[in-house]
């Protein structure tokens, strides 16, 4: 009989404007996923991107999780711009290895591709400013598949060819550290062992995946909920503007977002405290995920 990792899970907005109703939506399930399972909830900023950050966000964010009874167990949440040291150590480790290279093509060259990057800049080494990408034959080299396949927690099995894609970018030509990078090295940083995250991020995964297990570590368990659409079948997000999330109605928008994620909730309501409300739905989490399966818009 072996051994199993606690459960450790995490939600990670980034700073870009406060709570919408579809990142609530969001962190509500991460949260029920990890207390249906005795785990460990934490809670991590993706502050990596300042051009599309909104001033004063992540503090937002924070209360707005608090006043919702999302209480995270760790007392200091990480924030990914105070993490440049592990970031340039990984970046380090990988050019020592020879598995990443300089990359100065630009956009135009990019678009003319159709979203396989053919290693030019492997042949033809860069100058500066460049972005650096990860050698995905390099990486075949020390054992790492790029046919990566998975089981998703509610997608279902899972497949890409990576070579499909091409070599891809872990820091960015404007020297801002790229997601792919920050996420694996502080999941591993974390010791993350399940994802809950938004169906819109299910194709970052492989790559994901990749990185990790080139590192030396053992990829999360991920599930990939369905993301909440407008009228017209648009991803709720702030780039479209999606309203915040009231902080004075919080029984109501735990109830809404429910709801949303299909709990039938005709014996809540907006008097009920936050905290039944959560206690009442983390034993029936793992019923209403499995009507979540295969689903990828709500």
């Amino acid at each position: 009989m072996t051994n199993q990792a606690p459960y450790i899970g995490r939600f990670a907005p980034s700073p870009s404007g406060p709570l919408h109703m579809g990142s609530l939506v969001c962190a509500l399930a991460s949260y029920l996923d990890a207390r249906s399972h005795n785990g460990t909830w934490l809670v991590r900023m993706e502050d990596i991107d300042p051009p599309r950050e909104q001033a004063g966000a992540a503090d937002l964010i924070l209360s707005c999780l608090q006043k919702h009874g999302l209480q995270w167990d760790d007392s200091d949440v990480m924030f990914q711009s105070t993490r440049a040291q592990a970031y340039n150590q990984t970046l380090s480790s990988l050019r020592e290895s020879a598995l990443i290279y300089p990359c100065r093509c630009t956009r135009k060259r990019l678009n003319t591709l159709n979203g396989r990057y053919d290693g030019y800049c492997k042949a033809h080494p860069a100058t500066s400013p460049a972005a650096l990408r990860l050698d995905l034959e390099g990486a075949k080299a020390k054992g790492v598949p790029l046919q990566q396949a998975f089981c998703d927690g509610l997608q279902g099995e899972q497949y890409e060819d990576l070579a499909q894609q091409g070599d891809f970018v872990i820091h960015r030509k404007d020297g801002l550290f790229a997601y792919q990078l920050a996420v694996v090295v502080d999941d591993i940083a974390q010791n993350i062992t399940h994802v809950v995250r938004g169906s819109d991020l299910l194709d970052t995964t492989a790559r994901q995946r990749a990185l990790m297990q080139l590192l030396g570590h053992q990829p999360p368990q991920y599930s990939h909920i369905p993301v909440l659409v407008d009228a017209n079948g648009n991803k709720l997000s702030k780039q479209n503007h999606a309203p915040a999330v009231e902080f004075d109605t919080p029984t109501h928008n735990l109830i809404d977002a429910l709801t949303l994620l299909g709990f039938h909730t005709a014996a809540l309501t907006p008097a009920t405290s936050t905290s039944s409300i959560l206690h009442w739905a983390i034993p029936r989490w793992a019923n209403v995920a499995t009507t979540l399966q295969g689903r990828l818009s709500l």
